[in-house]
Protein backbone atom coordinates (compact mmCIF):
# COMPACT_ATOMS: atom_id res chain seq x y z
CA UNK A 1 0.00 0.00 0.00
CA UNK A 2 2.83 2.35 0.86
CA UNK A 3 4.57 1.49 -2.43
CA UNK A 4 1.43 2.41 -4.39
CA UNK A 5 1.21 5.67 -2.50
CA UNK A 6 4.83 6.46 -3.36
CA UNK A 7 4.18 5.79 -7.05
CA UNK A 8 1.18 8.10 -6.96
CA UNK A 9 3.23 10.83 -5.31
CA UNK A 10 6.03 10.46 -7.88
CA UNK A 11 3.50 10.74 -10.73
CA UNK A 12 1.99 13.82 -9.10
CA UNK A 13 5.42 15.43 -8.70
CA UNK A 14 6.19 14.82 -12.38
CA UNK A 15 2.85 16.33 -13.40
CA UNK A 16 3.38 19.46 -11.29
CA UNK A 17 6.94 19.84 -12.63
CA UNK A 18 5.57 19.80 -16.19
CA UNK A 19 3.02 22.44 -15.26
CA UNK A 20 5.73 24.56 -13.66
CA UNK A 21 7.80 24.40 -16.86
CA UNK A 22 4.81 25.65 -18.86
CA UNK A 23 4.06 28.51 -16.48
CA UNK A 24 7.74 29.46 -16.46
CA UNK A 25 7.82 29.58 -20.26
CA UNK A 26 4.62 31.66 -20.35
CA UNK A 27 6.07 34.02 -17.75
CA UNK A 28 9.18 34.56 -19.89
CA UNK A 29 7.09 35.20 -23.01
CA UNK A 30 4.84 37.65 -21.14
CA UNK A 31 7.89 39.44 -19.75
CA UNK A 32 9.32 39.86 -23.23
CA UNK A 33 6.05 41.18 -24.63
CA UNK A 34 5.52 43.39 -21.59
CA UNK A 35 8.79 45.21 -22.18
CA UNK A 36 7.71 46.29 -25.66
CA UNK A 37 4.13 47.02 -24.64
CA UNK A 38 5.28 49.13 -21.68
CA UNK A 39 7.52 51.22 -23.95
CA UNK A 40 4.64 51.70 -26.37
CA UNK A 41 2.27 52.80 -23.60
CA UNK A 42 4.82 55.24 -22.21
CA UNK A 43 5.44 56.73 -25.66
CA UNK A 44 1.73 57.32 -26.28
CA UNK A 45 1.01 59.05 -22.97
CA UNK A 46 2.52 62.46 -23.87
CA UNK A 47 0.61 62.42 -27.16
CA UNK A 48 -2.63 61.47 -25.42
CA UNK A 49 -2.21 64.13 -22.74
CA UNK A 50 -1.39 66.85 -25.28
CA UNK A 51 -4.25 65.97 -27.61
CA UNK A 52 -6.69 65.67 -24.72
CA UNK A 53 -5.59 69.02 -23.32
CA UNK A 54 -5.89 70.78 -26.68
CA UNK A 55 -9.30 69.27 -27.40
CA UNK A 56 -10.77 70.18 -24.03
CA UNK A 57 -9.45 73.72 -24.29
CA UNK A 58 -10.94 73.90 -27.76
CA UNK A 59 -14.29 72.72 -26.42
CA UNK A 60 -14.10 75.28 -23.60
CA UNK A 61 -14.15 77.98 -26.26
CA UNK A 62 -17.41 76.72 -27.76
CA UNK A 63 -21.06 76.93 -26.82
CA UNK A 64 -22.99 73.71 -26.29
CA UNK A 65 -24.96 74.48 -29.46
CA UNK A 66 -21.84 74.78 -31.60
CA UNK A 67 -21.88 71.10 -32.57
CA UNK A 68 -24.11 68.04 -32.01
CA UNK A 69 -21.06 66.36 -30.51
CA UNK A 70 -21.33 68.69 -27.50
CA UNK A 71 -25.01 68.16 -26.73
CA UNK A 72 -25.82 66.02 -23.72
CA UNK A 73 -28.90 63.81 -23.90
CA UNK A 74 -30.72 61.92 -21.21
CA UNK A 75 -32.40 58.54 -21.24
CA UNK A 76 -30.88 57.27 -24.48
CA UNK A 77 -28.72 54.28 -25.27
CA UNK A 78 -25.13 54.19 -24.03
CA UNK A 79 -22.38 52.57 -26.06
CA UNK A 80 -19.58 50.99 -24.05
CA UNK A 81 -16.23 50.48 -25.77
CA UNK A 82 -14.73 47.66 -23.71
CA UNK A 83 -11.06 46.74 -24.20
CA UNK A 84 -10.13 43.28 -22.92
CA UNK A 85 -7.54 40.65 -23.84
CA UNK A 86 -7.27 38.18 -26.67
CA UNK A 87 -6.38 35.29 -24.36
CA UNK A 88 -6.92 34.15 -20.80
CA UNK A 89 -4.46 33.11 -18.06
CA UNK A 90 -4.02 36.75 -17.10
CA UNK A 91 -5.30 36.73 -13.55
CA UNK A 92 -8.23 39.08 -13.01
CA UNK A 93 -7.46 41.29 -16.01
CA UNK A 94 -10.50 40.38 -18.10
CA UNK A 95 -12.95 39.75 -15.26
CA UNK A 96 -12.19 43.12 -13.64
CA UNK A 97 -12.95 44.95 -16.88
CA UNK A 98 -16.23 43.10 -17.41
CA UNK A 99 -17.24 43.75 -13.81
CA UNK A 100 -16.64 47.48 -14.24
CA UNK A 101 -18.57 47.57 -17.54
CA UNK A 102 -21.56 45.82 -15.93
CA UNK A 103 -21.48 48.21 -12.97
CA UNK A 104 -21.43 51.25 -15.27
CA UNK A 105 -24.23 49.92 -17.46
CA UNK A 106 -26.50 49.00 -14.58
CA UNK A 107 -30.06 48.53 -15.81
CA UNK A 108 -29.86 51.23 -18.48
CA UNK A 109 -30.14 50.50 -22.19
CA UNK A 110 -26.67 49.70 -23.47
CA UNK A 111 -24.78 48.43 -26.48
CA UNK A 112 -21.17 47.31 -26.65
CA UNK A 113 -18.23 47.72 -28.97
CA UNK A 114 -15.82 45.01 -27.78
CA UNK A 115 -12.09 45.18 -28.49
CA UNK A 116 -10.28 41.87 -27.99
CA UNK A 117 -11.37 38.26 -28.42
CA UNK A 118 -12.34 37.77 -24.79
CA UNK A 119 -14.46 40.92 -24.84
CA UNK A 120 -16.34 39.85 -27.98
CA UNK A 121 -16.87 36.32 -26.64
CA UNK A 122 -18.11 37.62 -23.30
CA UNK A 123 -20.78 39.98 -24.61
CA UNK A 124 -21.99 37.52 -27.23
CA UNK A 125 -22.28 34.85 -24.54
CA UNK A 126 -24.26 37.26 -22.35
CA UNK A 127 -26.61 38.05 -25.22
CA UNK A 128 -25.74 41.75 -25.12
CA UNK A 129 -26.16 44.01 -28.14
CA UNK A 130 -22.85 44.17 -30.03
CA UNK A 131 -22.76 47.37 -32.04
CA UNK A 132 -19.62 46.48 -34.01
CA UNK A 133 -17.35 43.42 -33.98
CA UNK A 134 -14.59 44.63 -36.32
CA UNK A 135 -12.04 44.95 -33.47
CA UNK A 136 -12.04 41.29 -32.45
CA UNK A 137 -8.23 41.00 -32.09
CA UNK A 138 -6.73 43.72 -29.90
CA UNK A 139 -3.11 42.71 -30.57
CA UNK A 140 -3.49 43.29 -34.33
CA UNK A 141 -4.87 46.82 -34.02
CA UNK A 142 -2.80 49.82 -35.02
CA UNK A 143 -3.29 53.57 -35.32
CA UNK A 144 -5.25 53.22 -38.56
CA UNK A 145 -7.69 50.79 -36.94
CA UNK A 146 -8.37 53.05 -33.97
CA UNK A 147 -8.84 56.03 -36.29
CA UNK A 148 -11.46 54.02 -38.20
CA UNK A 149 -13.20 53.20 -34.91
CA UNK A 150 -13.11 56.91 -34.08
CA UNK A 151 -15.01 57.62 -37.29
CA UNK A 152 -17.49 54.84 -36.50
CA UNK A 153 -18.18 56.33 -33.06
CA UNK A 154 -18.52 59.87 -34.41
CA UNK A 155 -20.94 58.92 -37.18
CA UNK A 156 -22.95 56.64 -34.89
CA UNK A 157 -23.35 59.42 -32.34
CA UNK A 158 -24.36 61.96 -34.99
CA UNK A 159 -26.82 59.50 -36.52
CA UNK A 160 -28.48 58.96 -33.15
CA UNK A 161 -27.51 55.28 -32.73
CA UNK A 162 -26.51 56.10 -29.15
CA UNK A 163 -26.41 59.16 -26.90
CA UNK A 164 -23.27 58.47 -24.92
CA UNK A 165 -19.97 56.66 -25.47
CA UNK A 166 -17.98 55.36 -22.50
CA UNK A 167 -14.56 53.79 -22.88
CA UNK A 168 -13.68 51.02 -20.41
CA UNK A 169 -10.05 49.92 -20.31
CA UNK A 170 -7.18 49.05 -17.95
CA UNK A 171 -4.65 51.69 -16.99
CA UNK A 172 -1.07 50.49 -16.66
CA UNK A 173 0.36 51.88 -13.41
CA UNK A 174 3.34 49.60 -12.85
CA UNK A 175 4.51 46.03 -13.34
CA UNK A 176 2.50 45.03 -10.27
CA UNK A 177 -0.48 47.37 -10.53
CA UNK A 178 -3.08 47.68 -13.29
CA UNK A 179 -6.31 49.55 -12.62
CA UNK A 180 -9.64 49.25 -14.47
CA UNK A 181 -10.68 52.72 -15.63
CA UNK A 182 -13.31 54.43 -17.73
CA UNK A 183 -13.75 57.70 -19.59
CA UNK A 184 -16.72 59.34 -21.30
CA UNK A 185 -15.78 59.99 -24.91
CA UNK A 186 -19.04 61.42 -26.22
CA UNK A 187 -20.57 63.91 -25.90
CA UNK A 188 -17.37 65.91 -25.76
CA UNK A 189 -16.89 67.89 -22.58
CA UNK A 190 -14.60 70.80 -21.60
CA UNK A 191 -12.45 71.13 -18.51
CA UNK A 192 -14.54 71.50 -15.40
CA UNK A 193 -14.46 74.77 -13.47
CA UNK A 194 -12.24 76.40 -16.07
CA UNK A 195 -9.11 74.52 -15.06
CA UNK A 196 -7.46 75.46 -18.34
CA UNK A 197 -7.79 78.67 -20.38
CA UNK A 198 -9.83 78.26 -23.59
CA UNK A 199 -8.03 77.96 -26.89
CA UNK A 200 -8.16 80.58 -29.58
CA UNK A 201 -9.03 79.56 -33.12
CA UNK A 202 -10.28 80.88 -36.41
CA UNK A 203 -12.86 79.46 -38.79
CA UNK A 204 -16.18 77.68 -38.54
CA UNK A 205 -16.55 75.75 -35.26
CA UNK A 206 -18.85 73.01 -36.53
CA UNK A 207 -16.65 72.36 -39.54
CA UNK A 208 -13.63 72.15 -37.24
CA UNK A 209 -15.39 69.59 -35.05
CA UNK A 210 -16.29 67.48 -38.05
CA UNK A 211 -12.65 67.36 -39.11
CA UNK A 212 -10.96 66.65 -35.80
CA UNK A 213 -13.48 64.79 -33.60
CA UNK A 214 -12.98 61.34 -35.13
CA UNK A 215 -9.18 61.73 -35.14
CA UNK A 216 -9.31 62.82 -31.52
CA UNK A 217 -11.37 59.78 -30.55
CA UNK A 218 -9.04 57.54 -32.54
CA UNK A 219 -6.06 58.92 -30.63
CA UNK A 220 -7.80 58.33 -27.30
CA UNK A 221 -8.63 54.75 -28.30
CA UNK A 222 -5.07 54.04 -29.39
CA UNK A 223 -3.66 55.33 -26.11
CA UNK A 224 -6.17 53.27 -24.09
CA UNK A 225 -5.40 50.22 -26.21
CA UNK A 226 -1.68 50.62 -25.54
CA UNK A 227 -2.33 50.91 -21.80
CA UNK A 228 -4.59 47.85 -21.85
CA UNK A 229 -2.17 45.65 -23.79
CA UNK A 230 0.65 46.51 -21.41
CA UNK A 231 -1.67 45.76 -18.49
CA UNK A 232 -2.66 42.41 -19.97
CA UNK A 233 0.96 41.27 -20.35
CA UNK A 234 1.82 42.49 -16.85
CA UNK A 235 -1.20 40.71 -15.38
CA UNK A 236 -0.34 37.49 -17.24
CA UNK A 237 3.29 37.70 -16.12
CA UNK A 238 2.22 38.13 -12.51
CA UNK A 239 -0.31 35.30 -12.77
CA UNK A 240 2.24 32.90 -14.28
CA UNK A 241 4.85 33.90 -11.70
CA UNK A 242 2.36 33.21 -8.92
CA UNK A 243 1.37 29.89 -10.51
CA UNK A 244 5.04 28.89 -10.76
CA UNK A 245 5.63 29.72 -7.10
CA UNK A 246 2.56 27.73 -6.09
CA UNK A 247 3.78 24.78 -8.15
CA UNK A 248 7.18 24.91 -6.45
CA UNK A 249 5.53 24.94 -3.04
CA UNK A 250 3.37 21.99 -4.05
CA UNK A 251 6.43 20.07 -5.24
CA UNK A 252 8.18 20.72 -1.93
CA UNK A 253 5.14 19.40 -0.07
CA UNK A 254 4.90 16.32 -2.28
CA UNK A 255 8.63 15.59 -1.89
CA UNK A 256 8.19 15.75 1.87
CA UNK A 257 5.26 13.30 1.65
CA UNK A 258 7.30 11.05 -0.62
CA UNK A 259 10.21 11.00 1.81
CA UNK A 260 7.89 10.18 4.69
CA UNK A 261 6.29 7.35 2.72
CA UNK A 262 9.71 6.00 1.75
CA UNK A 263 10.86 6.20 5.35
CA UNK A 264 7.74 4.28 6.40
CA UNK A 265 8.56 1.53 3.89
CA UNK A 266 12.17 1.34 5.09
CA UNK A 267 11.04 1.21 8.72
CA UNK A 268 8.58 -1.56 7.95
CA UNK A 269 11.19 -3.60 6.09
CA UNK A 270 13.69 -3.21 8.94
CA UNK A 271 11.01 -4.28 11.42
CA UNK A 272 10.24 -7.36 9.32
CA UNK A 273 13.96 -8.27 9.11
CA UNK A 274 14.41 -7.86 12.85
CA UNK A 275 11.29 -9.89 13.57
CA UNK A 276 12.48 -12.63 11.22
CA UNK A 277 15.91 -12.71 12.85
CA UNK A 278 14.38 -13.01 16.31
CA UNK A 279 12.16 -15.85 15.14
CA UNK A 280 15.26 -17.79 14.09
Amino acid sequence: MAGTSMNDIKARIKSVESTMQITRAMELVATSKLRRAKERAERTRPYFETVNDCMRRFISSCDSDSSPLLKKKEGGKTLFVVIAGDRGLAGGYNSNIFRLARALAGSAEAAYLPIGKRSLEYFKQKGAEVYCDSAAVAADMGVGDTMELGRVLTHGFLDGDFDRVILVYTKFVSMLSQLPAYEELLPLSPYEDGKKPPAEFEGDIEESFTKIASEYLGGILYSALSESIASEHASRRNAMSSAGNNAKEMIDTLVLKFNRARQAVITREITEIVSGAEAL
